[in-house]
This record gives C-alpha cells, structure tokens and sequence, in this order.
C-alpha cells in the first residue's frame, strides 16, 4: 500500500502528537507537523504540495479556490469543530476533496468571554503583572458586574450559556439578534431588546452571534455611539463581526471604557496592529476554543476520520 502524507497545521502549542493516538495510523501515514502560520497562500502552497491529507485548525489557515488548485495530491481534509467559513467548499467538491469535521464535548468560550468581562472590570491580569513587576500596592478600583446589564447579541447555545453564567453573577440579562424574538429570550429567561435599546442600556455588551455575509460588519460605527461612556464591548466570536476600524476610534478617543478582544479580522494579530497600543482593550490570542480538553477531542476524532479513510470505510462526520 501507497503510504500516504498528512500535514497537521498550525498546532501553536505543540500538542497534536501528544494528545491523540497517530500510531494507529504509522502503517500507512507519514505525519508532519506545522506549528507556525504560513506567510501567505503561496508559501502554504509550496509546503503543502505533496500532501493527500490535511488536518486544519478551524479559521488558521484559509482553503479558497486558489488554494485547492494549487494542492493537487490533496484527498482528504480536516477541520476541527463542524464548520469552516474559511474553506471554499464548492472548491473542493469541484476537485473531489472529501471534508469531514470534529465535534466539541463542551464549548469553553463561554467561559474565556466571562474571563474577558471580570479583567475589564476587576483587572486581575493587569494587577497581577504589576504585583509580579514590583511595582506599588493596589492601582485599579474596578466595578462589581452584580446588578449591571449584559447585552448578548445572540442568543443561540453559545449566548445562552453566557446568559446563564452572568445570571449566575447577579447580572441583569437583555438580549437582540435579527432573528430573536421576545418567546425566545423568555425561554432563555432574560429580556428582549432592540439593538438600539441594547447598545444604549447595556454597561456591558458580548457578542455570540456566528460570521456570515449577513453578520459581517454587524456591530458598526453607530451601535458603538449609542453606548455608554461607562460601556464595554467584547467579541470572542469573529473579528470580521465588528467594524474594527470604528472600535479603534471609539477606544483610542475613550468614547467607550473599554473592549475585550479574543478575535480579529487578520490572525494571528500583527505586532503593529494599533489595537495593541491601546491600554483600555484587553487581548487574547483567539483563546476561546483552545484548551487542551477540546483539542484532545479534535485531534482524537481526526485521527479517526483518517484511519477510516484510509480502511476506505464510512468517513465519520463528513462535510461534504
């Protein structure tokens, strides 16, 4: 039998070979691991030429048309979690790529997103490095979250876990997207709202809504006017969500208190990028998904998506 190639792609932590059984598969694949993003489509091109198996990272790396016609070995590919935007998915029927999905046992954003709103208001990092750093005794007076308004734009699993978690805070709960209706968020057991009511009364705003061409652009330069001088924004959605160019104005001339940012529109983050500057957004590396638990699952079920593959049987969790 013809061994096969798999590259694994922008593993940033190292973790893909420690966490899943790739010696299940020795007899017939020949694994290699890229833990470092491409420069560009070209250089993902060159590096990939040789490859009938890939295994991606959700968003990391895009597979446009372009792409696939520059891979013509490539058979097989994967994706964590059971959607992709950044794969061309015509693209690969037209040239007879399979694509198959992992599954999450749980979704930890919700969490991340809570851990995004408590350093906005109680500064635990930014005290912590101080404390680290030598530097005087107590600096920040945060604000208790008890008794404030969150506004969830979305209200879907994801936005209804964070709603569940800011009750658990005492918070006040109001909610919009363009398809929510007031049963809805009445089932959820938080209050329905405008998006003008949403972006004028809420002290503190998430968004969970996921990217589309409907999406893009979502939260723009007049939702962000409408909010309180007091107000925060968080995204640990997609970057492309929120018009990011108006963000950086809104932060940069202190029209809102301050952002929780755990995605961008270019990942990773340029060390240039403006928003890095500014001492009123807290960052993260797009941290929402990744934890070892989660990554444990993916990685396991790609390796079995290969291995069934491979057997030429039925390829679990297949996209297309």
């Amino acid at each position: 039998m013809t061994r096969l190639r798999c590259a694994i792609l922008d593993d940033y932590f190292n973790i893909a070979l420690n966490v899943a059984d790739w010696q299940q598969l020795a007899d017939r694949v020949d694994v290699t691991v890229f833990s470092h993003p491409f420069a560009s489509e070209r250089a993902a091109a060159g590096a990939l030429a040789d490859f009938e198996i890939i295994c991606a990272m959700r968003e990391r790396t895009a597979f446009p048309k372009s792409l696939f016609e520059a891979l013509p070995k490539l058979k097989l590919l994967l994706t964590s979690g059971m959607r992709n935007a950044s794969i061309d998915m015509e693209a690969a029927k037209a040239r007879s790529v399979a694509i198959a999905g992992t599954q999450y046992s749980r979704d930890p954003t919700a969490a991340l997103t809570m851990g995004l709103i408590l350093e906005l208001t109680r500064g635990i990092g930014r005290e912590n490095a101080r404390m680290h750093a030598g530097e005087p005794w107590q600096s920040f007076a945060g604000i208790e979250i008890e008794g404030r308004t969150l506004g969830i734009v979305g209200l879907g699993k994801l936005g209804s876990k964070v709603a569940s978690l800011a009750k658990a805070f005492g918070m006040n709960v109001i909610a919009w997207s363009p398809n929510l209706t007031p049963e809805k968020c009445k089932e959820a057991g938080v209050g329905y709202a405008s998006k003008e009511e949403l972006f004028a009364k809420a002290d503190i705003i998430t968004i969970h809504v996921v990217l589309s061409q409907r999406s893009r652009g979502l939260v723009g330069r007049d939702d962000l006017a409408r909010m309180k001088p007091t107000a925060f924004l968080v995204n640990s959605a997609r970057g492309p969500i929120v018009d990011e160019a108006a963000l950086l104005e809104a932060l940069q001339q202190k029209r809102i208190a301050g952002a929780g940012i755990d995605v961008f529109s270019v990942e990773p983050l340029p060390v240039d990028h403006p928003f890095r500057k500014l001492d009123n957004l807290v960052l993260t590396p797009h941290l929402g998904y990744a934890t070892e638990d989660g990554l444990r699952i993916h990685y396991g079920q790609m390796v079995e998506a290969i291995d069934a593959w491979t057997r030429r049987s039925e390829l679990p969790r297949r996209l297309a």
